[in-house]
């Protein structure tokens, strides 16, 4: 019985696939797969109702069943033929770039990606507004002898296919283990009373940085505990105003009518508090 698979190319490039019966594919088995008129090779990530759920939560699935299939799983004659594939990419490049610089056209070549059978040209490239490479095309078609294929990227798919080391001094998560790139928006740096400072939270591709993900429901659920800022509260003090919250230390500060500032645990505010309600008034 066979079933899906989700098979992950150079980079971020994944793509979803059937397999028949007689193969047994597990993730991170090489695999050969059927591409654009010929073959490519990757490596398996995900199969059977995993693979499914991925393919339809991610769009990856232009129909219910994915038409390209999995051939077989790859020799290691052929995984050692992709390795050259690979190693001969930084060639291609610098001449693509060259290729660019001759035709003056503002267009960076991040990358290049041979298919398997070397019928298409991948090449990646980054530009800040619309690029006619017709020409350009052409002679690439001309110098490499097969189907080339421009594909325009974002820079944070850019720094997922070149890599790097990110300011917490480990590889980048988007071109190591993250397994999407989402949206990150500026709100997420707020909940975590973060610096706004664009150089203290950007990565290396200069957006948000992705790890500001990781924690934030964390510190969305801590701060639910607390009072909000600004709220009043009648407390010991009598009436107070909440300046600031401190999750990690568990304490609230607070201003009262005077202007003095105090801090104080939340379940000593909470018992205060608590005091001033069974109060009479």
């Amino acid at each position: 019985m066979g079933g899906f698979a989700e098979v992950r190319f150079k980079g971020t490039r994944k793509e979803y696939f059937t397999y028949g019966g007689d193969l047994d594919l597990r993730p991170g088995q090489p695999v050969v797969v059927e591409a654009d008129r010929g073959e490519d090779l990757g490596t398996v990530s995900a199969v059977g109702v995993v693979a499914e759920r991925k393919c339809s939560s991610s769009g990856g699935c232009a129909t219910p069943t994915p038409e390209q299939r999995v051939l077989r799983i790859a020799t290691e004659s052929e995984t050692g033929a992709l390795d050259e594939l690979r190693s001969d990419e930084e060639r291609v490049r610098t001449e693509a770039r060259a290729l660019v610089e001759r035709h003056k056209l503002k267009m960076k070549v991040t990358a290049t990606e041979w298919q398997f059978d070397r019928n298409k040209l991948l090449i990646y490239f980054t530009a800040d507004r619309r690029v006619d490479f017709r020409q350009l095309v052409r002679d690439l078609a001309r110098t490499f002898r097969t189907r080339i294929e421009l594909r325009q990227i974002g820079v944070r798919d850019e720094a997922a296919l070149l890599g790097g080391v990110g300011r917490c001094g480990r590889e980048l998560c988007c071109s190591t283990w993250l397994p999407e790139l989402r949206p990150v928006s500026l709100q997420l740096a707020k909940d975590q009373r973060l610096s706004l400072n664009p150089a203290q939270i950007s990565g290396c591709c200069g957006r948000l940085m992705c790890c500001l993900m990781y924690e934030h429901r964390t510190y969305v659920e801590a701060r639910r505990r607390f009072p909000r800022e600004g709220k009043t509260l009648r407390a010991g003090n009598g009436e107070e105003r909440v300046t600031g919250v401190d999750i990690w230390r568990d304490t609230v500060t607070l201003r009262d009518e005077n202007g003095q500032h105090r801090t104080i645990g939340l379940d000593a505010l909470k018992a205060e508090v608590d005091a001033q309600r069974g109060s009479p008034a």
